[in-house]
């Protein structure tokens, strides 16, 4: 399988931008409280089995194997976590969050809930709310994939119209892996909108070069937006509508 690092931002619809960075937990919590050890061990099976679906894309099944070993242990973070991530992909904001919002009770340092609350925020369009759970994802310093929470951290700022704090987050990204690109294209997107577009057509053109979708082709890379353009709707219309006016800078 290909790095993901290494997929185009072109190639996704908001939606599937946002399910890509949602983090999959793949620990088992043992030992809870009254649960037998019998009992956690079927827990634990039967969260094995909803996660290996999940990756699979077998929603469905995904759901029932999570809602048995929910039945059996409902204190297990990684789990609650899991159920939130099946709800989100269902469209169930609600009950996604919470999911997500018991997970963290729990375990308040657990990031990867707390960005994947962030994730259902943005998909409720709730951005000081999503910033605040990004935040709390990056407080834990030994959060492995920060870069993927500030990205999110940056379009949060950047849809509530707060450019600097998004230019900041994007920088925050790269700093944390300067090969994932998607966040020049977010940079470059907070640079436009902040009236600085020298620094914005400087970025796109680096997000250009360093995606391997276009290898440098400013062509490909117009020829593709336009293309795009064609059915993208909302935030995702206005953002590659950005781009070929950042193009002509």
């Amino acid at each position: 399988m290909k790095s993901r690092n290494r997929k185009s931002i072109l190639q996704y619809s908001n939606t599937q931008i946002l399910q890509y960075f949602i983090l999959l937990i793949f620990i088992i919590s043992s030992g809870c409280a009254g649960v037998s050890v019998e009992e956690q061990k079927e827990a634990d099976f039967h969260y094995k089995m909803g996660v290996a679906h999940m990756n699979e894309g077998n929603v469905q099944t995904a759901f029932v194997e999570l809602q048995k070993a929910f039945q059996i242990d409902q204190n297990n973070k990684e789990l609650l976590n899991a159920l939130g991530l099946i709800y989100l992909q269902l469209g169930e904001i609600g009950q996604a969050k919470k999911f997500f919002l018991n997970a963290v009770s729990i375990d308040s340092g657990f990031s990867d809930a707390h960005h994947n609350l962030g994730v259902t925020y943005i998909n409720a369009r709730q951005w000081d709310s999503a910033i605040d759970s990004f935040k709390k994802a990056l407080a834990n310093p030994l959060y492995q994939t920060p870069e993927k929470s500030y990205y999110l951290l940056g379009i949060s700022y950047y849809r509530a119209g707060q450019f600097d704090p998004a230019i900041d987050a994007f920088k925050d990204s790269l700093k944390r892996s300067p090969r994932f690109t998607i966040a020049y294209y977010g940079l470059a997107l907070a640079y436009n909108k902040a009236g600085r577009y020298g620094d914005a057509a400087a970025v796109m053109s680096r997000a250009i070069e360093a995606d391997p979708s276009y290898g440098g082709s400013r062509e490909k890379f117009t020829a593709d937006i336009k293309q795009k353009i064609l059915t993208a709707k909302g935030d995702e219309e206005r953002d590659f509508r950005d781009y070929l006016e950042i193009m002509n800078y």
